[in-house]
């Protein structure tokens, strides 16, 4: 069954953690927001009257269900591919872990709109600078530091074991954007989660997920998504 992805073009964002999925996956999707009018066919399904409209994306059009939220979308997604465990629990706790992760990138988020989304960066730069410090001293050693820690628990290799689940190519994500954002910062604090960054760079060599890196399909980070590099922020 084809997918349709709804997402913001032009940026990852949270629509990325999706598109890792169904990429690892060879899920046939179309990226709609991309194609022409696919913006407009992405506002008319917020805007529904009727139905289950999703509030914002990134949502997933699969089939009749329309599924919003990426860590939603993720727990549809991995028991249909492959990327979550078979046992209830287990895909309870990777979903769990992805919610976690989805806590995260909103504070990723807010080191450079501590004030909000509705002001830009260069309105809120005193405030920005001070909450990425207290995000570098306090939030990325607690966030980080706990999956380092589940990893050595679980062996070393994927969060839940020999195989990979959703939640790791999530964690790619993390670090990836991570580097981009703040290269300074993030290369020093590298070697205390030595055991995450062997896991991105095991997910970065899966044949699907290499293959979706060298293409067009994946957006370069800039300064509109999430993951933003401001060299104020990176000292």
């Amino acid at each position: 069954m084809p997918y349709e992805l709804y997402y913001w073009p032009g940026i990852q964002g949270r629509g990325e953690y999706v598109r890792l999925a169904l990429e690892d996956a060879s899920a046939h999707y179309a990226d709609v927001a991309r194609s022409e009018r696919g913006m407009a066919a992405m506002m008319k399904m917020m805007e529904a009257r009727n139905g289950t409209p999703p509030f914002a994306p990134p949502f997933l059009k699969a089939g009749r269900l329309v599924i919003a939220q990426t860590a939603n979308i993720l727990l549809y997604l991995g028991s249909r591919h492959g990327l979550a465990p078979k046992a209830e629990a287990g895909r309870l706790w990777v979903h769990q872990l992805q919610l976690t992760i989805t806590d995260f990138v909103t504070e990723i988020h807010d080191t450079h709109h501590p004030l909000g989304p509705s002001l830009y960066y260069e309105d809120q730069r005193p405030p920005a600078k001070k909450r990425t410090e207290e995000f570098w001293k306090e939030r990325v050693p607690k966030y980080l530091g706990y999956f380092e820690r589940l990893l050595k628990s679980n062996g070393g290799f994927y969060l839940t074991g020999r195989r990979a689940a959703y939640v790791d190519l999530s964690l790619f994500q993390i670090v990836e954007g991570l580097r981009y954002a703040f290269p300074k910062r993030m290369k020093a604090f590298e070697r205390r989660i030595p055991g995450l960054i062997d896991l991105h760079d095991r997910v970065a060599v899966r044949p699907n997920i290499n293959a979706y890196l060298a293409s067009d399909r994946r957006i370069a980070f800039n300064e509109d998504g999430i993951f933003r590099h401001y060299k104020a922020l990176d000292l």
